[in-house]
């Protein structure tokens, strides 16, 4: 390891990344997230008013409350601005918009949705989702005009929130940076103090990024309270879709089959299940069992009535109990899970578990202490290497298993673990035998073990395959 300072990495940064690079302290200091919006939005806001270093200063302080009270409304202020509305205000406000489709006898329409301010039926112009189409899928944040007419609430125009990306750019500039700078700057972005944790700890830090840059990488974390499992999903990018209590229902995951309105599954990126042994799963059977369909293949279909095929990653995150060695109290793990979910033939299509409880409980060390990637930058980047098949062929080419009897699934997930890693990593495509094999394969064996243990102890018809997952590099 190269041995540098926070402030030598964080002249790097700025030198490197111009301005897409942001000083990740001043953002708790701006207050903005206290307006319920994530990281992503804040950091665009606070950027665009008080660009800088070091914590925001009570003037710049002034400035962001002043323009957030215009055009930030917070959650209890949703009839005030329905009440500016109704009184022929033109009010312009930062939101995100959704539009659904409703094609019915009496209505072929496009609906637009703004749900923070409780809003479901609002006209939007044709024009504007056309040249969004994003607003179809995920839906997206932009500074949104609306206004009152007789027939309800219409958006005369929406600027969206965008970053600009350059795949090719990013790649390029992980040239400048070691191994160890680079891994720093990764998790300086995500939020994260590197300098709070030990090698093996960031290793598992980053392995949070690899449902965004690989498709279809279905983990499995499971933690006590206190280590940011869900802090990350939340805050790194629109199309990450975090969901927390509440109802699970097939018609939520898979589509409804009485409106023909997809999922979340196939309207997302990434879908977080946050704390699954809380929420309530209605249909608790139809729905591991639409799972392991998407699971195992990737398709979307719900009573056969409709079909589609979706690159949607699926995480899950559980609290588990700790003994006094910070090791799990029940063994097998998955039996923290609820028991539809410790199904072996679902845990099998997990692609591999991350052991949360090796990482230590965050504290006010643990967060970022200086210039990381912008948000919105970062997590289009992730999310753009996700069609770059560069990795995934070069780790198809070297990795493989071996043993007397292998089981196809442990290879394909090891393969598609260590071709993430290598992704985030070394984007670029320049990396040793030895780096491959220390930060893409030993940990992504090590993700795939631990499923594999489960359904070892589990299942006896595991049993007849090899119960140690070895490799070779050729």
């Amino acid at each position: 390891m190269n041995p540098f300072t926070q402030e030598a990495l964080n002249e790097k940064v700025k030198n490197v990344f111009g301005r897409l690079a942001i000083d990740k302290r001043r953002l708790p200091s701006s207050q903005l997230m206290r307006r319920n919006v994530p990281a992503y939005v804040a950091e665009w806001v606070l950027d665009s008013l008080a660009p800088g270093e070091g914590k925001v200063t009570q003037e710049e302080l002034d400035k962001i409350q002043s323009w957030a009270d215009r055009y930030l409304p917070l959650p209890n202020e949703a009839n005030v601005i329905k009440n500016r509305l109704l009184n022929g205000e033109v009010i312009k406000i930062l939101t995100p918009v959704e539009v659904e489709v409703v094609l019915t006898k009496q209505r072929k329409e496009r609906v637009a949705q703004l749900k923070l301010l409780g809003l479901h039926e609002v006209y939007i112009n044709d024009g504007i989702v056309e040249e969004f189409p994003d607003l179809l899928k995920q839906g997206m944040w932009g500074v949104t005009e609306l206004i009152a007419t007789k027939e309800g609430v219409a958006i005369v125009s929406f600027k969206p929130m965008q970053a600009i990306l350059n795949l090719e750019l990013f790649k390029q500039k992980r040239a400048f940076f070691s191994l160890d700078e680079w891994r720093a700057l990764l998790l300086t972005s995500m939020g994260y103090n590197p300098w709070a944790f030990n090698e093996r700890e960031k290793t598992y830090l980053l392995c949070r990024l690899l449902p965004l840059v690989e498709k279809n990488l279905h983990l499995l974390e499971l933690a006590p309270k206190g280590t940011g499992k869900s802090y990350l999903y939340e805050n790194i990018n629109p199309r990450v879709r975090l969901v927390s209590g509440g109802n699970i229902s097939p018609a939520v995951l898979f589509v409804n089959n009485a409106t023909g309105q997809w999922g979340l599954l196939a309207r997302f990126a990434v879908v977080v299940l946050d704390e699954v042994q809380t929420i309530k799963f209605e249909r608790p059977q139809e729905i591991v069992g639409g799972l392991k369909g998407f699971l195992a293949n990737g398709k979307l279909t719900r009573g056969g009535l409709y079909e589609t095929a979706s690159s949607c990653s699926l995480v899950m995150l559980a609290n588990i109990l700790l003994d006094n060695q910070q090791q799990p109290i029940n063994y097998p793990i998955v039996k923290e899970l609820p028991e539809f979910l410790q199904e072996t033939a679902f845990i099998d299509r997990l692609r591999g578990i991350l052991p949360g409880w090796k990482i230590r409980k965050l504290s006010s060390e643990s967060f970022a202490q200086g210039i990381g990637l912008k948000s919105d930058f970062f997590g289009d980047a992730l999310l753009a290497l996700r069609e770059d098949i560069i990795a995934n062929e070069y780790v198809n080419r070297r990795l493989h298993l071996k043993g007397k009897k292998l089981y196809t699934r442990n290879e394909e997930a090891i393969r598609l673990i260590a071709s993430g890693l290598m992704k985030l990593q070394f984007p670029h495509g320049e990396i040793t035998t030895e780096e491959f094999e220390i930060f893409c394969v030993r940990p992504a064996i090590e993700l795939r073990q631990l499923v594999w243990d489960q359904l070892y102890i589990l299942d006896s018809e595991y049993r007849q395959y090899d119960e140690k997952l070895e490799y070779e590099i050729i």
